[in-house]
């Protein structure tokens, strides 16, 4: 039953961070909003909204390791899961510009994650720090280039299916995604922590892996449509956004809300598979105008030997 219950959280996740977006774009839209400002906060809140409420419901519980591992496992599931099976779909486009002002950003944002695991505990200090950082990011963004193609391709994507929709339907969406994710987050994390209690390992590694990839199912979903479509450019957005998204804002709001400590296996060893798993991300789209089919097998395989490493720790 509780395994059951785990699925149901994780659908009511992704079907409440869908409603959510779609209904908060369609308003957004009536009140004249410029597509790239949508882009950058609503879609980027909206698509981040499962591991938020996850984060903080975790947090609320006293439950650390999966507060801080569904950000740090959703951060090396975006690039080494999710981009890597982009990857070996189709080759993923990388546009420079952006890359270099979102891929900066997503260095530092990284960093900054570093250090507030080093000291230990996620306080309000650094949920106040995180947060000034992510609204620069987002002023910076929008004033640097209000015709980003990233934020137009994003808002074009929802539009088809529910941008015109009626004012009373979108009210109806923001509300009931709302409602399903924070009712999803409850399933998914009190049934986590039942399942890592029953079989002995410990909640951290729950949250670096079954709540980290089911949170990033929206991401997931996203890159993989973009990859049969020919778009790869969207899906290397999506991603760099998302990971800056769930650094900034996520631990950021989860900081302010409850402080929490930081599980020792995630100062120990997580953190650097993240910023390894950045840097991986960068040197690749560096190198040339797009990530290949090989760097994608690469990427995908070292998430297979991430998990095989942490499975071997939980039945030791």
């Amino acid at each position: 039953m509780v395994y059951l219950l785990l699925i149901v959280g994780l659908i009511l996740l992704v079907a409440g961070g869908e409603g959510f977006v779609r209904g908060s774009v369609a308003i957004a839209e009536k009140l004249g909003m410029s597509s790239l400002l949508i882009g950058l906060t609503l879609v980027g809140f909206g698509t981040s909204l499962p591991e938020l409420v996850t984060s903080v419901q975790a947090a609320l519980d006293g439950a650390p390791g999966i507060a801080v591992g569904n950000v740090v496992g959703s951060n090396i599931a975006n690039i080494l899961l999710i981009l890597g099976i982009t990857a070996l779909i189709f080759p993923i486009a990388v546009d420079k510009a952006i890359l270099r002002r979102d891929g900066s950003v997503l260095v530092v944002a990284s960093l900054a994650a570093l250090a507030i695991v080093m000291i230990g505990t996620l306080g309000r200090i650094a949920g106040v720090v995180l947060i000034a950082m992510l609204l620069a990011y987002v002023l910076f963004s929008y004033f640097a280039d209000r015709k980003a193609q990233a934020g137009q391709t994003v808002v074009a994507e929802i539009e088809a299916t529910g941008g015109h929709q009626p004012v009373w339907l979108s009210i109806v969406f923001v509300i009931g995604g709302l409602a399903l994710t924070v009712f999803g987050a409850r399933l998914l994390v009190s049934s986590a922590v039942e399942i890592a209690t029953a079989l002995g390992v410990s909640e951290t590694i729950i949250g670096l892996t079954v709540v980290a990839i089911g949170t990033s199912l929206p991401e997931l979903v996203t890159s993989i449509i973009a990859a049969l479509r020919r778009h790869t450019d969207l899906a290397l957005g999506n991603i760099i956004g998302s990971n800056i998204f769930n650094v900034l804002f996520i631990l950021g709001v989860t900081a302010l809300i409850q402080p929490i400590p930081v599980p020792p296996e995630i100062i120990g060893f997580d953190i650097w598979v993240m910023l390894g798993a950045t840097a991986l991300l960068l040197g690749f789209s560096y190198t040339q105008r797009e990530i290949v089919r090989w760097e994608g097998g690469v990427l995908l395989a070292l998430y297979a030997g991430y998990i095989g490493w942490l499975a071997l720790g939980a039945i030791g």
